[in-house]
């Protein structure tokens, strides 16, 4: 096998790039990561000439307006640029993004809700947030990334094969974003509006979707991430003023903790306690047997739907893969998270202080159900009118429109985010399955069409989230999500952590989890919690067992389920980028100074056509099932030798992943074919 001649190479880093022959060695990714940013690196430049850090040599070529058009040129013509917004995003829009797509009408309505029903609990859900967005960039996304996927359910597909899991967890995401986000998210919006201009309910829904659904369809992920960036501005700018205006109104943190508890309506049950506050409003960790949010369960059993949320939903992690490299995922992230901190005194508080400011006149906290459906139309409760109605009647004229454009931001940020990711799950899991030979236009169309088609569908679920939601719209999410989301979160925990996950075991454990958790929610909507002062006919199941502590026991018989169907290894190929070991368990030896140069350049071609090599120091091949060639650095794919594993040589044919954003195809550089 002869070397053709080295070939000069642009400095535009492409999708798949493979090393300049004759360099020796291939650069390790570590140099990039020194670089903090990849494009910065390529438009800042490496001198004339050419070489890249650890040597490899480049041919430089004039990058004027890379880096500017990188910021909004993303090729929406694309899949990629469509669903990804072209892997072009830096730190500041991702976790603006992030934060949009999170806090949307429904976290204004419920939070402040519930703040006005029970305190501050709710502030836990927000909290424990902070943490499990970090762990998404850290731990989870470096895989992600890995994997090379675009979608969620893509990535169980190649870390355990087939296509059943595939199929069922995309169609589970889509059932799960129209009863827990779109229909909630319209709904919440239609309220405010509803209460602000009085106008039908529907007819506010309709409005709202005309104006969402335009720049979603038209523009595709990079137009909902510049979009969400701008409404987070706005959202900060609204809700800090009208938390200031509400503090002061109240006499600040002190004055809100002594009225507080003073804040009874004035119609309610003689010798009940329908309508007082509860004891317990300021304090977040609570009885772990009567109180509404038991401190086990705020620590354990909220933390396993909250890293599906975080670390494993489409809408999240989309977001996320967006990011220009790994080091603007991470510092949207901490962005993110530093910003989590603010619904407490944004939503949570203002909420409470609207009960402190309108108990009586406008019964935020009534408790007779003939009154609450005079006010509000629900005869659970008025909490969710909270915030509308602090709005309307504590700020001035200007700054109530102010208030107006935060909310249907917040709708729109968080409706859009949705529509695109539910759309990315639809075409590249379900459409591509059925017509896997259809081309990029066509993935393009039936995106857009989707998202009209999933706008019709949740509109319809609206009453039953208006009936159903028992008085506290941010509880009906949470509960929700504690019986569906603990099995998606395991089987995504246990493939990228732990090896012997297979496809069977994750399939059929999902299967039963999802089934225990849909007879719960089918049990809560056939028997409703009952009002206040009402005697309780529920099932002991419902009656004593929180949805927090039922996640906490649906996670651990999940578990128990994946222990009885995993008795076999994944295969080796399944391993190799999917599971976090194989990104840390290589030794990192430098190509330049291994013995056996030509051989290990020889090697480049070898076997699959892969530019990659498995040379340890002596020039022999040294790996270990599901490990990786001691030949490479962290972060990257570690890939076993492809020659002698067919198998191996079809799976990783042509997609093998160096570093973050940086692929190595079938090299060209040799003048006979690999063999």
């Amino acid at each position: 096998m002869e070397f053709a001649g080295c070939t000069k190479h642009s400095t535009r880093v492409p999708r798949r790039w493979s090393p300049a022959c004759g360099s020796g060695h291939i650069p390790q990714p570590q140099h990039f990561q020194q670089q903090g940013s990849l494009r910065k690196s390529l438009c800042s430049g490496w001198g004339s000439s050419g070489a890249l850090p650890g040597s490899a040599r480049v041919q430089p070529e004039p990058c004027p307006s890379l880096c500017p058009q990188s910021m909004w040129k993303t090729q929406r013509s694309t899949v990629k640029g469509y669903f990804l917004a072209g892997g072009q995003m830096v730190w500041w829009p991702v976790g603006a993004s992030l934060f949009a797509s999170n806090v949307g009408s429904g976290h204004f309505i419920g939070l402040a809700g519930s703040g006005a029903a029970s305190g501050i609990a709710a502030t836990a859900y927000e909290w424990n947030g902070m943490f499990c967005v970090l762990v998404l960039a850290w731990l989870f996304l470096p895989i992600y990334i890995a994997s090379g996927v675009t979608t969620m359910p893509e990535y169980l597909q190649r870390r355990f094969g087939g296509k059943r899991i595939q199929i069922f967890l995309a169609i589970l995401y889509l059932f799960i974003y129209i009863f827990t986000k779109i229909s909630v998210d319209m709904y919440a919006g239609a309220l405010f509006i509803q209460q602000a201009l009085h106008w039908d309910l529907y007819i506010a829904v309709a409005g709202l979707l005309a104006i969402t659904a335009v720049y979603t369809v038209a523009g595709g992920l990079a137009a909902v991430i510049y979009t969400d960036a701008l409404q987070t501005l706005i959202m900060l700018i609204g809700a800090v003023s009208l938390m200031v205006f509400s503090f002061i109104e109240v006499g600040g943190l002190e004055g809100l903790q002594a009225k507080y508890f003073g804040a009874i309506p004035s119609i309610r049950k003689e010798n009940s306690s329908c309508g007082l506050p509860r004891e317990d409003a300021f304090h977040i960790f609570r009885d772990p047997v009567d109180s509404d949010l038991p401190w086990p369960g705020v620590l354990v059993g909220m933390t396993i739907p909250s890293l599906w949320y975080w670390c494993t939903d489409q809408v999240i992690v989309q977001r996320a893969l967006a990011a220009k490299n790994l080091s603007h995922a991470k510092g949207g992230s901490l962005m993110t998270s530093y910003l989590k901190i603010l619904p407490l005194f944004m939503m949570v508080m203002p909420g409470m202080i609207s009960r402190v400011l309108f108990p009586g006149k406008y019964l935020v906290a009534c408790a007779d159900p003939e009154i609450c459906q005079k006010i509000c139309g629900n005869p659970s409760g008025c909490s969710d009118i909270a915030y509308p109605k602090l709005v309307l009647e504590l700020l001035p004229v200007g700054l109530r429109g102010l208030m107006m454009s935060v909310m249907i931001a917040a709708l729109m940020s968080s409706l859009t985010s949705i529509f695109n990711s539910s759309s990315t799950i639809f075409t590249m899991d379900l459409w591509k399955h059925f017509r896997p030979r259809c081309s990029e236009w066509e993935l393009m169309v039936v995106g857009r069409v989707f998202v009209l088609l999933l706008t019709v569908v949740s509109i319809l679920w609206i009453p039953l989230v208006q009936a159903g939601q028992g008085g506290q719209l941010f509880i009906y999410i949470q509960s929700i999500s504690s019986y569906l989301q603990p099995p998606v979160a395991v089987v995504f925990m246990l493939g990228c952590f732990w090896r012997r996950a297979n496809e069977k075991g994750a399939f059929w454990g999902l299967l039963l989890g999802l089934l225990l958790g849909a007879v719960r929610l089918a049990l809560d909507f056939g028997y409703p919690e009952p009002r206040c002062g009402e005697p309780d006919g529920r099932p002991g199941l419902l009656r004593h067992m929180h949805y927090l502590y039922f996640s906490m026991v649906l996670r651990v018989c999940f578990i128990h389920d994946r222990l009885a169907f995993s008795p076999v290894f994944s295969k080796k190929f399944q391993l190799l980028g999917h599971l976090y070991q194989s990104l840390t368990n290589s030794a990192g030896k430098d190509f330049s100074s291994q013995k056996g140069e030509s051989q290990c350049r020889e090697q480049l071609c070898s076997g699959a056509g892969l530019c990659q090599s498995d040379c340890v120091q002596e020039g022999t091949e040294s790996t270990q099932e599901g490990q990786g060639p001691s030949g490479l650095t962290q972060p990257h794919i570690p890939l076993l030798q492809a020659r002698a594993d067919p198998e191996l040589r079809n799976a990783l044919q042509g997609r093998s992943v160096i570093s973050p954003g940086l692929t190595c195809p079938p090299c060209n550089n040799f003048s006979s074919s690999p063999t």
